[in-house]
Order: C-alpha cells, then sequence, then structure tokens
C-alpha cells in the first residue's frame, strides 16, 4: 500500500500546560500539580498526528522569530513532518495557555502571534496541497488562507477535509470545496442550529461530515443516506486536550489509505482515545501502533 500523503495548513502554537486539581474560577489563584511546555496548534498537532499515524505529511505554517519559533520547527521537524513550507515572520510564535484539571478537562486561552501572518499562499505552498491525497485544515488561521488552500485542493482532486474549529462563520466558497467536516457538538450547534439531535442538518454545508461527542463517541453521516453512530473506545481520561486533533489527522490517514469513511471512523476515534491516555498535546499523540491496539472493527 502506497504511504498516504497528507498536507495539513494550519496554526502552531507552544502549549504552556498547567495541571491542577480543578480549573480556577474568576479571580482565583490556585496551586498546580505539574507543567510542561510542548508544541502544540490544532495545525501542527494533526500534522505529527498524520505522520505518526503513518502519513507522508507537509505543514504549511507561520511560527515566529523568537525561541518558540526555534524550538516549534525543530520539534514538529523532529516528529518526521516536512517542514519546508513552515514560513518564519518576524515576531511572536502563537501561544497556547492550557489549564488541564484532575478529570482531564482543560480551559485554553491562544494568542494567534505567527499565525495571522499566514495569508496569501505562495506557488509552492500550493503545489504542496495539489501535491497531496488529503488536505487538512482548521479555523486558527485566516480564513482566507484556508479557502485558498481549499479552493487548490479541490482544483487538484485532493480530498479536503475541514476540522471547522474554532467554528465561525465559512464562505461558500470554502464549503464548495470542503469533502468532510468534522466538528464537536458546540461547533456543530453554531455552523448548522443543531447537535447530536440532527447531526444530518450538517449535510445541508458539505456532502460528509463527523460530528465528535467525546466520550460519547461520533457519528458519521453523508447525503447517501448513511447515518452511523461510532462508540468511543473507552480508556482511563489524562488530558483530552490533543484528543480531537489526533481523530481528525487519523481520520484523514484513514480515508486516505482507501478506507471506507466508517471504519475510518472508528480508526480515528482508536487515535483519540490513545491520545487522552497521556498529558500534553503533541507529546500525546500516538503511534501507529497504538492506534492499532485499541482499533476494533465492525
Amino acid at each position: 500500500m502506497a504511504q498516504t500523503r497528507v498536507a495539513v495548513v494550519g496554526s502552531a502554537n507552544m502549549d504552556l500546560v498547567a495541571m491542577a486539581p480543578a480549573l480556577p474560577r474568576l479571580g482565583e489563584t490556585m496551586l498546580g500539580t505539574d507543567f510542561m511546555m510542548v508544541p502544540g496548534g490544532k495545525g501542527a498537532n494533526q500534522a505529527v498526528a498524520a505522520a505518526r499515524a503513518g502519513a507522508s505529511c507537509s505543514f504549511l505554517g507561520a511560527i515566529g522569530s523568537d525561541a518558540f519559533g526555534v524550538t516549534l520547527k525543530a520539534r514538529i521537524t523532529a516528529a518526521g513532518v516536512d517542514t519546508s513550507q513552515l514560513r518564519v515572520v518576524y515576531g511572536t510564535s502563537g501561544v497556547a495557555l492550557v489549564m488541564v484539571n484532575a478529570q482531564g478537562e482543560n480551559a485554553i486561552l491562544v494568542t494567534p502571534g505567527a499565525n495571522e501572518a499566514l495569508v496569501g499562499l505562495t506557488a509552492d505552498e500550493l503545489a504542496t496541497v495539489s501535491a497531496a491525497d488529503v488536505l487538512v485544515a482548521q479555523l486558527e488561521i485566516p480564513v482566507s488562507t484556508v479557502t485558498a488552500a481549499a479552493v487548490a485542493a479541490r482544483a487538484a482532486g485532493t480530498r479536503v477535509i475541514l476540522n471547522a474549529a474554532p467554528a465561525r462563520d465559512l464562505p461558500p466558497e470554502l464549503l464548495a470545496s470542503v469533502d468532510l467536516l468534522v466538528v464537536n457538538e458546540g461547533e456543530a450547534r453554531m455552523l448548522a442550529g443543531r447537535g447530536r439531535e440532527e447531526p444530518r442538518a450538517l449535510l445541508d454545508l458539505t456532502p460528509r461530515a463527523v460530528l465528535t461527542l467525546g466520550g460519547e463517541g461520533a457519528w458519521y453521516v453523508d447525503r447517501d443516506g448513511t447515518e452511523v453512530h461510532v462508540p468511543a473506545v473507552r480508556v482511563d481520561v489524562v488530558d483530552s486536550t490533543a484528543a480531537g486533533d489526533a481523530f481528525t489527522a487519523a481520520l484523514a490517514v484513514g480515508w486516505g489509505e482507501g478506507r471506507d469513511l466508517v471504519d475510518a471512523v472508528r480508526w480515528a476515534s482508536a487515535a483519540g482515545a490513545a491520545c487522552v491516555r497521556k498529558l500534553g498535546a503533541s507529546v500525546a499523540l500516538p503511534q501507529r501502533a497504538e492506534i492499532d491496539e485499541l482499533y476494533a472493527p465492525a
């Protein structure tokens, strides 16, 4: 089987992760129990996750000229991701402040930094998109950039997966280029006005969609009439920060490798479950063997 080529366009952040028994309330100061500084950002996470899941992955993003940027590029490259199209712009890199409680729940504040400068895709960047089997994008970078990448992918016959997070209004040109939409319940309600009670409402936006529900699994729906609930894989949860990124990346790799989409969702669910067993974002993203260990075919 040929190795799937995945291009990821998205954000790169340095994650400053603090663990505490509970998340502090507004105005409250609390002592934490642990701290980690790890590369993150939905784009970088999904690129690393795709590489670990077995894809040949290229990352299109932007980092700052600060020390965080140096570390980000080194760590993403070390994970096996092609960073030849990773821009370095003057100023600060993106930073995410992540607080995680004892149940693995989190609260996250992101300052975009260099990610906001990822505009006007170059000919080389567009060629990278066009050469891929699957393009994966999110919404932590300018929507105009996501749209340009998706349009180029559609023109080249590259499948487009949009993880519409954080949720925002999507231009018709972008929606017309999306093959598969991946959202959680909050994002689904903002985009389509419905959640778990009517996942098919997402099909007003896209021909295929996956609605993720955390510990309650995921729904896959398409305009051919398919509507399948895939249960979550049961594991002990340590940190759910990067679970959605592991899921989306594995979904792209599985689909690119020729799995039907329902089976790709099952494999992606195993990736999400493998991820939540560890603390941190990119450091918790699973290797392919860890995904296969938890994967349960129908």
